[in-house]
């Protein structure tokens, strides 16, 4: 799995059975600076179509290097390969996400079940969020009310209300940004030489300023109704500028404090919004779990147990791409993957096509 961060990738190996999923181990690659680069500019549509045929062959090179320890973890059955997401827009019912999977194919020999969202696309749907089928086989519990919230470069929630019989009612979307905003400004205040607020250092010395807070949280997104999903189209560049002409004058410091109360509050907002009720408790999961900063803010705003997924013995990076794994055991089993529900689709469908090459 790699994210709207375009940071890396998180790699998770996974035994698989009937309702059960359990960590074997898991990895983090990071992105060398011009791979991160280049896939910004494809992101930001900066790229040519050239450009992007390159960037999707050598990104799909990246990710079979950074699986080469696979080979000693033998039998692996397949593979779930998410791609990265240059284009999301799920107005015009469209997506793409580049890294050929055959070259992970090639190195493994195994079966890559790879370009996940389109079907579900395809059946109405806005091909997000896609791991809500992971929470509730691993975080679902009976009687409770239990949010899941991924903290990624976008964040998405999971309510699992499991008040009400066996299974839980499920409703989940994407809130808005995460990291996104708060990794961009950092990169852009450092001319990339760094790409995140590591620890939430700057946020914690700064002071957020409500005037901007106001502004930015009326945003339309966030009072849509779900099912929504949502990227960098709406908050990535475009909102990016915005935020430095309107903070034109602030520190570091209280930039990276507004940004980071921004992104709890629009997370809060969404809960209240959408939400039947408050949620007994909230896990939190992604890069985004690793900010006490960011956690601390969260906590503030949202008015119940808020906990890391690591204290259920989870970690953070893991989360992601073991939900993919889950959708690639599904779709080689022949199951469907998507929640219609939650994603918007007309129907339950298997998700995924399949890359095998056979010796």
């Amino acid at each position: 799995m790699s994210g709207t961060s375009i940071d890396g990738v998180d790699y998770a190996l996974c035994d698989i059975s009937e309702r059960c999923v359990k960590l074997r181990q898991h990895w983090h690659v990071a992105f060398p600076k011009r791979l991160r680069q280049r896939l910004q500019l494809a992101a930001a549509n900066r790229s040519t179509t050239y450009d992007l045929g390159r960037l999707h062959h050598e990104l799909g090179r990246f990710y079979a290097r950074g699986a080469r320890r696979l080979k000693n973890a033998q039998p692996v059955a397949c593979v779930g390969l998410h791609g990265q997401t240059v284009f999301h827009d799920a107005n015009a019912r469209a997506t793409l996400q580049i890294g050929e999977p055959a070259w992970l194919a090639a190195e493994l020999r195994v079966p890559v079940v790879n370009n996940f969202r389109p079907s579900d696309i395809v059946a109405g749907g806005q091909g997000a969020p896609l791991a809500t089928i992971f929470h509730e086989w691993v975080f679902a519990e009976r009687g409770r009310h239990v949010c899941v919230n991924n903290l990624g470069g976008i964040s998405n929630v999971t309510s699992l209300d499991g008040r009400g019989g066996n299974q839980p009612r499920i409703k989940a979307f994407d809130t808005g940004p995460a990291n996104m905003l708060m990794d961009m400004a950092v990169a852009r205040l450092t001319r990339g030489r760094q790409t995140f607020d590591v620890n939430g250092r700057w946020a914690k010395r700064g002071t957020p300023r409500d005037e901007l807070l106001a502004k930015w949280l009326k945003h339309p997104f966030f009072k849509q109704k779900p099912p929504k999903s949502t990227g960098r189209e709406l908050f990535g560049e475009i909102f990016l500028e915005r935020v430095f002409r309107q903070a034109k004058g602030l520190s570091r410091f209280d930039l990276l404090a507004t940004l980071t109360e921004f992104t709890a509050r629009s997370i809060a907002l969404n809960y209240s919004l959408h939400l039947p009720d408050t949620p007994e408790r909230v896990v939190l999961c992604g890069g985004g779990a690793s900010n006490p900063v960011f956690v601390e803010a969260i906590r503030r705003n949202v008015p119940c147990q808020v906990i890391s997924c690591e204290s259920l013995g989870w970690p953070a990076q893991a989360i992601e791409p073991a939900a993919f794994a889950l959708l690639a055991w599904l779709r080689m089993n022949g199951l469907p993957g998507n929640v219609p529900s939650t994603t918007g689709a007309k129907s339950s469908v298997t998700l995924g096509q399949i890359t095998q090459l056979r010796r």
